[in-house]
C-alpha cells in the first residue's frame, strides 16, 4: 500500500491557487496474537513488520525472543498483522488486551483497568552513556533531514535511535506507532538500546512506558511532558530532556546522564 498520496486542492493566501498536496495514508491494522484480534490502530502502511514487533514487545504481550512468526496480510479494508506467539506468552494476551480502534492520539485505548494503564516499570539497565548538551542539540538537529514522509506530508511523527549519530528512524500519522516501529526495528536489528530516543512529539505516560520496555536510558522530546510522565521516568531511571531545539532544551529527570563537554572529553 502507498504511503502517502497526492490530493487535489485550493491554496488560498492573495487568491486561490489550484494545486495537489501530498497527505500520508491512514488505515487500520489490526494486531492480531494466535488467531485472535487483539488492537486495531489506525497507522501509516510502512515499516510493518517493524510495528509488530514494537506493539508486541512495548505492550508487555511478548518478547522479541517468543515471537515465532509476523505475516503481513492486506485487506480490502486495511492490514492484518497475524503474530504466532509461543505457548508460554498466552497469558499476556488477556492482561494487555485491546479490544476497540484506537485513534492516533490515544495510547491506552481498550486498557481494561487503571492498574493496566498505570503499570509499574522496570528501571532502565545500567549504563555508562552520557551525553554533553551539544550532543543533545545535534540530536534533535539531525531529525528534520532524516524524515522523508514528514517532508512530503507535513502530518506525521517521527521517533530516531541516537547514539553518536542519528542512527535509525521511523515515521507514523501516531506518534506510538512511530515508536513502536522504532523499537521493532532496534529489536530485530539487535541493536543495543543504549542511547538516546528522540521523539517529535510531546512525552505522556504511555510513552514513556514504551522507551522503558527498550530499556533506553534517555529520552529527547520536541514538546513538554507531562507531570505523570516526569515521574514516571524518574522511577524508571530515563533521563528524560523536553521542548529540545537546536539551541536549547530543559532537563527534568536524572541529570546525571549529562555532562559538560570537559567532563565528556576528559
Amino acid at each position: 500500500m502507498q504511503v502517502s498520496h497526492p490530493v487535489p486542492r485550493l491554496s488560498f493566501g492573495t487568491g486561490a491557487v489550484p494545486g495537489q498536496r501530498t497527505l500520508p495514508a491512514e488505515i487500520a491494522v489490526a494486531l492480531t496474537f494466535n488467531g485472535t484480534t487483539q488492537a486495531v490502530m489506525m497507522a501509516t502502511p510502512s515499516d510493518l513488520l517493524d510495528f509488530a514487533y514494537g506493539f508486541t514487545m512495548t505492550e508487555g504481550i511478548a518478547s522479541a525472543s517468543e515471537i515465532l512468526s509476523v505475516e503481513v496480510v492486506e485487506l480490502p479494508n486495511g492490514i492484518d498483522l497475524q503474530i504466532w506467539l509461543q505457548p508460554q506468552a498466552e497469558d499476556r494476551l488477556a492482561t494487555r488486551r485491546r479490544n476497540r480502534a484506537g485513534p492516533v492520539g490515544c495510547g491506552l485505548c481498550g486498557i481494561e483497568s487503571i492498574d493496566e494503564a498505570m503499570r509499574k516499570l522496570q528501571p532502565v539497565p545500567k549504563s555508562s552513556f552520557v551525553m554533553t548538551p551539544s550532543q543533545v542539540m545535534q540530536a534533535i538537529a539531525a531529525l528534520p533531514g532524516a524524515q522523508p514522509l514528514h517532508d512530503a506530508t507535513r502530518a506525521v511523527h517521527a521517533a530516531g535511535y541516537w547514539c553518536l549519530a542519528l542512527q535509525s528512524l521511523r515515521e507514523d500519522v501516531g506518534r506510538h506507532n512511530a515508536l513502536d516501529k522504532l523499537v521493532g526495528h532496534l529489536v530485530r536489528a539487535g541493536t543495543p538500546p543504549t542511547g538516546a530516543v528522540v521523539l517529535t512529539s510531546r512525552v505522556s505516560i504511555d510513552m514513556v512506558q514504551k522507551v522503558a520496555a527498550l530499556g533506553a536510558p534517555i529520552l529527547i522530546a520536541v514538546s513538554a511532558p507531562t507531570v505523570q510522565a516526569v515521574t514516571l521516568a524518574d522511577q524508571a531511571g530515563i533521563t528524560l530532556i523536553a521542548l529540545a531545539r537546536a539551541d536549547r532544551f530543559e532537563l527534568f529527570t536524572h541529570t546525571d546522564r549529562i555532562v559538560d563537554e570537559e567532563a565528556h572529553v576528559a
